[in-house]
């Protein structure tokens, strides 16, 4: 039976919002104390979080496994849209903060006053962030979550930039402290690095997302041919498809030749297969069309036209 987690993703969401708001408004007051490009950087990737999970909100509020009138398949890929507009996000990130990078350079940089109060609230800032994306992937894995996992992808982006910038500010207070003052420029070289965690970001939540939105197959017509050709009566089976989340919900389709024809013990064959299949990727719906023996096919599966 398929279980209805959205009530346990929803308080993720609502406590890492607030986490990411505290955060965000940390690093806008840094940031404007001091002037730091990178961290004003960090800040507007901060933004990003705390919209992705008002977004992530949004999305699994329409996001019911269970089937209706309008939408007899589930509404699944509603999280999956959901983390597609992550990968959105990320990318007006990574554009911001590289073009505000290309000024800084242009407009001949300036000198940052960095000190300790700055470093310890960057500290802090770095143990939440640290606690938010452990928290969400932890949770996202148990319940297979889309929108769990792809925003604690990134908030771990965010912490690896959080690192970035930090070293960068470190190298700036040494700088102010010894007289070289070109260690300011690390400010800006640190920025695109922060643009490049988050590209790699938007790509690794896209990449996991896109095989649900375009229905690309969940699991190997081979296995699927294997466990029901393990039944006692099936003779053939083929034009084999699946689609969604192993684990989560997928679709088989499969049709399949049996040795007896009667309707009653060919229904309990099917029965068979669909229990064996069931046990190996529940939950599943699984739909099996029963053939006679003329229609045997080695087609295991679906191909496209030109082969």
């Amino acid at each position: 039976m398929q279980e209805d987690t959205r009530p346990e993703v929803r308080k993720v969401l609502i406590v890492t919002l607030v986490l990411n708001v505290a955060v965000l408004l940390l690093k806008v007051i840094v940031g404007i104390w001091t002037g730091a490009l990178s961290l004003v950087a960090d800040a507007l990737h901060s933004l990003t979080d705390s919209a992705n999970n008002i977004l992530g909100l949004v999305a699994i509020r329409f996001a019911s496994p269970f089937p209706d009138r309008e939408h007899p398949y589930g509404h699944r890929k509603f999280e999956a849209v959901g983390a597609i507009g992550i990968t959105a996000s990320l990318l007006f990130v990574c554009f911001e903060i590289i073009q505000a990078a290309i000024n800084r350079l242009l407009s001949g940089g300036k000198i940052l006053d960095i000190n300790a109060p700055v470093m310890w609230i960057m500290v802090i800032v770095l143990g939440i962030n640290i606690f938010v994306a452990f928290y969400e992937r932890r949770v996202g894995k148990r319940l297979n979550s889309n929108i769990l996992i792809a925003d604690a992808y990134h908030t771990m982006s965010d912490i690896w930039i959080t690192l970035a910038v930090m070293l960068g500010l470190v190298g700036i207070w040494v700088g102010n402290v010894t007289g070289l003052s070109w260690l300011n420029w690390l400010d800006v070289i640190v920025a695109f690095p922060v643009a490049g965690f988050a590209l790699w970001s938007a790509w690794e939540v896209f990449m996991s997302n896109l095989p649900i939105l375009v229905d690309e197959a969940a699991i190997a017509p081979e296995e699927i041919a294997a466990i029901a050709n393990s039944v006692p009566g099936v003779i053939n089976c083929h034009d084999i498809a699946s689609r969604g989340l192993v684990g989560q919900q997928v679709f088989i389709e499969m049709h399949m030749v049996v040795a007896p024809q009667d309707v009653e013990t060919a229904h309990d064959i099917t029965e068979r297969v669909e229990d064996l299949l069931l046990n190996r990727y529940a939950p599943a719906r699984i739909t099996i069309h029963v053939e006679p023996p003329e229609y045997e096919s080695d087609r295991i599966t679906y191909t496209s036209q030109h082969e």
